[in-house]
């Protein structure tokens, strides 16, 4: 990508807790796992969150709560004064949105309040959130997508990935005009306290239901949360400047997971596989309905157009550079189920 500076085979300045690290989007699934890996790991937290969001996840001992938008520059110029590093995880993490110019401004414009705050307050490194969804998909058989195989954003499906892809050239120029930047880009995460739920929380939830009696042939790359909240700390401390790292875990088939949350359930898997285009109806009069609504669509376009590949990765990178390691995604898939129950998601 243009503007890419040269990797730096210099440590972090990371390498010992110390100082104030400042989290945006700390009150949805994966920033309130963030909060809790860098509180226990000894770091002074900042958990930014909006001031209308649920804050209940990052609402932790010894955390320090601070309101913000990665919208309004200037609540960003207070979140981040004195803090040493910035964690960027805040975005709009839908397949679907009635309003994508407001996806744009989160995703997009928010990554570039963000970087423009770090660097104005003098913030020693940030590491920020991207997404496997900045990536090609493998049209190999057998062969899973790397950071190499960057999307542009003409090539990504759906406005989410689009945002992304742009808001990743976003971080990546500001390494390039020297603030210290570090890029890391989750698979799927699965686990506890998906309260939103994320659209692969939903799929959890609507399975563990029974109501999910089909499926497509595709695939995805399930990472427990907490595994991925480790390995932001582990891209704060060892990651190369400008530098993309994959957090996954292992790549498994939509068929596997029902099945799997089936078995744990006590339900009977789904056996029934259908071709992408018999859905298309369905999608079309999911999205009319959300158009009316306002909600999510539980599919979509966009979805099914993702689901055609199998969204397999490679985070051989992360464990070589940044040590990180991955549980069974099974385990990821037990958590969400208990969480969600406890939660009063699913009966």
């Amino acid at each position: 990508m243009a503007g890419r500076p040269e990797a730096s085979g210099d440590p972090s300045p990371a390498s010992e807790p110390g100082g104030i690290v400042a989290i945006t989007g700390a009150g949805g699934f994966l920033g309130s796992a963030l909060v809790r890996a860098f509180r226990d790991a000894g770091f002074a937290v900042r958990a930014m969150v909006r001031p209308a969001s649920d804050r209940r996840g990052a609402e932790l001992p010894g955390v320090e709560l601070a309101s913000g938008d990665v919208t309004d520059p200037a609540s960003l110029a207070a979140v981040f004064d004195g803090a040493r590093y910035v964690v960027h995880a805040a975005a709009d993490y839908r397949l679907w949105t009635r309003d994508p110019a407001a996806m744009l401004r989160t995703n997009v414009e928010g990554t570039q309040h963000v970087m423009e705050a770090a660097l104005r307050a003098g913030v020693e490194r940030v590491v920020h959130t991207s997404s496997v969804a900045t990536l090609r998909p493998p049209t190999e058989p057998g062969r899973r997508a790397t950071e190499d195989d960057a999307a542009s954003a003409s090539e990504a499906v759906g406005v989410y990935k689009r945002s992304k892809v742009l808001a990743e050239a976003v971080a990546l120029d500001y390494a390039a005009k020297g603030l210290d930047v570090v890029i890391v880009n989750p698979s799927t995460p699965i686990g506890p306290r998906d309260a939103r739920p994320t659209p692969t929380g939903r799929i959890i939830i609507e399975a563990a239901g029974g109501r999910m009696p089909a499926f497509v042939d595709t695939g995805l790359n399930l990472a427990h949360v907490d595994d991925v909240a480790a390995g932001h700390l582990l891209a704060l401390r060892r990651g190369r400047i400008g530098e993309r790292y994959i957090l996954g875990g292992e790549d498994v088939t939509l068929a596997d997971m029902l099945a799997e949350i089936a078995a744990r359930r006590g339900r009977r898997a789904p056996s029934l596989r259908l071709p992408v285009p018999a859905l298309l109806p369905l999608a079309a009069l999911a999205e009319g309905v959300a158009r009316v609504t306002g909600r999510e669509p539980f599919i979509s376009f966009d979805a099914l157009r993702m689901a055609r590949k199998r969204m397999f990765f490679d985070d051989a990178k992360a464990r070589a550079e940044l040590g990180y390691r991955s549980r069974p995604w099974q385990e990821g898939i037990a958590d969400a189920l208990r969480w969600f129950t406890e939660a009063g998601r699913i009966a």
